[in-house]
């Protein structure tokens, strides 16, 4: 099996359309943790798949997605979030179904 890595990801998109497209395409690689952040455990084919489905919904002039890798999917993922007030579940295993 590929190895997966967790990545942190975040969008700022600028009309209501592609905002519902962008989030359309992040349920389908991962888990929404904050509104416009997500983390999706991926493998390096879905990272390339997500880059194009991503790529294909935002204006490349307008839009901004932030993609940070945080390591292995995993190993301890949940020690590298901390979080002030309310705190979320992170999921431990990184499987996604991507539609």
């Amino acid at each position: 099996m590929a190895n997966r890595r967790r990545h942190l990801i975040a969008y700022d998109i600028h009309d209501p359309k592609r905002l519902r497209q962008v989030h359309k395409v992040l349920v389908s690689y991962g888990y929404s943790v904050q509104y416009s952040v997500f983390v999706c455990d991926l493998t390096t084919q879905e990272k390339i798949a997500f880059r194009w489905d991503i790529g294909e919904v935002i204006n490349h002039r307008e839009d901004s997605v932030v993609i940070v890798d945080l390591g292995e999917a995993g190993e301890a993922s949940s020690d590298r979030f901390e979080f002030l007030g309310v705190s979320l579940e992170l999921p431990e295993d990184g499987g996604v179904t991507i539609i």
